[in-house]
């Protein structure tokens, strides 16, 4: 959604008012969730969008046609959910959606009747009451960057949204409430779609206005949609994790643990290819943190006698095979670089075990294993309660699963605090994955720090030569961080020759221009892409020095840049590094 805003609030689209895309997704929120038969971290999300062309009177029966008699899913197992309104703000709720929806379901021979949830902790005390079609506030119906209305920063587009779920027919878990609903978590209903209405906006004074246009924005999981279309209550019954599933050891009771390793496997792949690296914060914080849970929960499964107290001797053979699995089965979709995958892989299990071997000592140092100490264990050493459980013996009799829980569920509200905290909620105003900045003046040094991207790469291709191909790069309003194919360490003096041509385009305060073009065009003229990345049939080129034929840099990008190259300031190369093997990586800062 993030490249779309300013096409949202009334800025034409290049490519027209109706778009369609299907992109690869990740939620680390998710991470704790993963386990059930409908939470991963990674997925492929099928997105369409009207840029101020049709609205509400399309878009539902569109989708219902396309969930329907396209893909052939059971009506009758079809819920959906719209927004109750919200009085503070004077925001209606969302007849309109429900007369759409109950006209939709009577020509399939459906009565569908409307009830009032409103607020979905209420949900398990309504419940079903034979409706079809459900009202929730706010907090489940509302859709912006930044969360529901309250939350929304001035000028912050958002809207209501109607959520389509599919019942899957199992049995209700009581412990979720007397009663079962749509947004139930016992899983018996999961969200396979979700139609955005964006017509809001909200003023500097904290009142909401209507947009210029109405918009939609549709996006729907692919996984999900793929198990509704079998009538598998388990997402993890489709092809893409379900050889994994199949490949792991272990029988239907170690299910909890197949799905985790199938999907962090899965996650950790696409992150690595995308030049994350293990760390101990932000995105490495993550993908380390994917690692470790698969490298424990794959150890759980072919643990023997001779592993009592230690990770199991075939993990690493077990979980490079599903790695292997991965890469094969997305080939010719995603280029999964499976050499860069297996040595972050490898590097971390090794780093792993003196983690874990330290945590089991820790744990042989309590006298008895409360919820307290198991989640300090957890922090601290990345050890599970399941582990915490097994090694722990009669010094965690007391511990279970259901306190465990909910210790880590106040651990989540405290992160989420944190994260609103840092980065305004949801709302950044700039969020491409490569680039992030929550406020103007973030804005305006990670553009800075974008173009000077540009130029080192230019500058490292000008010293080393044509072998160099970019890797990977992720820049904040601090730093730039660019990966690059390089056999060797970078001299020092190599290193500052590539300041210096860096520098000198810097002080030659070139124009930087843009080109839209036929992708095909734009590879002829020289500019430089990223291989692994998805481009459409048109392309950006961003360039520097007067002309695309002459230009000092130029490369496929889709911005936001200088508009001079005299604006970034001094380039400093901070750091050269290995990221792995035949992979080099600069950091540099602009002063």
């Amino acid at each position: 959604m993030q490249p779309l805003i300013r096409y949202l609030l009334g800025e034409p689209h290049p490519s027209g008012t109706r778009i369609v895309d299907s992109q690869k997704c990740f939620r680390s929120e998710d991470i704790d969730e993963v386990g059930d038969n409908r939470h991963t971290t990674f997925f492929e999300m099928l997105g369409n969008w009207s840029l101020g062309d049709y609205f509400k009177a399309e878009q539902l029966p569109w989708v219902f046609e396309f969930l329907v008699e396209e893909l052939g899913i059971d009506p009758a197992r079809l819920y959906v959910t719209v927004f109750s309104g919200e009085e503070k703000y004077n925001i209606p709720r969302d007849d309109e959606s429900v007369e759409i929806w109950r006209r939709l379901f009577k020509g399939v021979g459906i009565e569908a009747k409307a009830v009032h949830i409103g607020d979905p902790d209420r949900g398990g005390e309504v419940g079903m009451r034979g409706g079809r079609i459900f009202y929730y506030n706010s907090t489940k119906n509302w859709w912006s960057r930044a969360g529901p209305p309250e939350k929304m920063p001035a000028r912050e587009p958002g809207g209501p949204d109607s959520e389509i779920f599919y019942d899957s027919g199992t049995p209700h878990d009581p412990k979720h409430g007397p009663h079962c609903h749509p947004n139930c978590e016992c899983g018996r209903f999961m969200e396979i779609g979700n139609s955005v209405f964006m017509e809001y906006t909200k003023t500097d004074d904290g009142r909401f206005e209507r947009l210029p246009q109405r918009n939609v924005d549709f996006g729907g999981g692919l996984e999900r949609i793929g198990a509704a279309v079998t009538g598998n209550a388990d997402m993890f019954a489709v092809d893409t994790l379900k050889c994994l599933i199949d490949a792991l050891p272990g029988g239907v009771g170690e299910m909890r643990s197949k799905r985790i390793i199938a999907d962090h496997v899965r996650a950790a792949a696409f992150l690595i290819t995308d030049g994350v690296e293990p760390s101990n914060k932000d995105r490495g914080y993550m993908l380390r943190k994917l690692l470790r849970r698969s490298i424990i929960h794959a150890s759980m499964l072919e643990r023997g006698e001779e592993d009592a107290n230690s990770l199991s001797a075939g993990y690493v053979e077990t979980l490079e095979r599903l790695f292997g699995i991965v890469c094969d089965e997305y080939a010719g979709t995603y280029a999964l670089d499976r050499g860069r995958i297996l040595a972050v892989f490898r590097g971390e299990s090794q780093k792993f075990r003196n983690t874990f071997t330290n945590g089991m000592r820790r744990l042989a140092q309590y006298e008895t294993v409360d919820v307290d100490t198991a989640f300090k264990l957890y922090e601290s050493f990345g050890l599970p309660y399941e582990v915490i459980k097994e090694f722990g013996g009669e010094k965690a009799a007391a511990l279970t699963r259901e306190a465990f829980e909910e210790r880590l569920e106040a651990h989540r509200q405290r992160s989420r605090a944190g994260a609103e905290k840092k980065f305004g909620g949801h709302g950044l105003i700039l969020d491409t994955g490569e680039l992030k900045a929550k406020d103007e003046a973030e804005m305006e040094k990670v553009t800075r720090l974008h173009t000077a991207t540009h130029l080192l790469h230019a500058a490292l291709r000008e010293i080393l030569g044509d072998e160099v191909k970019q890797a990977g790069s992720d820049i904040t309003p601090e730093r730039t961080r660019f990966d690059f194919s390089y056999p060797r360490k970078l001299t020092e003096e190599e290193v500052k020759r590539v300041e210096e041509t860096a520098n000198r385009a810097v002080q030659r305060d070139l124009r930087v221009e843009c080109r839209e073009m036929p992708r095909g065009e734009a590879e002829k003229t020289g500019a430089l892409f990223f291989f692994k990345a998805k481009y459409g049939d048109r392309v950006k080129v961003y360039y520097t020095g007067g002309s695309l034929e002459g230009a000092f840099s130029k490369e496929f990008c889709g911005g936001p840049h200088v508009e001079r190259t005299g604006l970034i300031g001094r380039i400093r190369i901070t750091k050269e590094e290995a990221v792995a093997a035949g992979v080099r990586r600069i950091r540099a800062v602009v002063e």
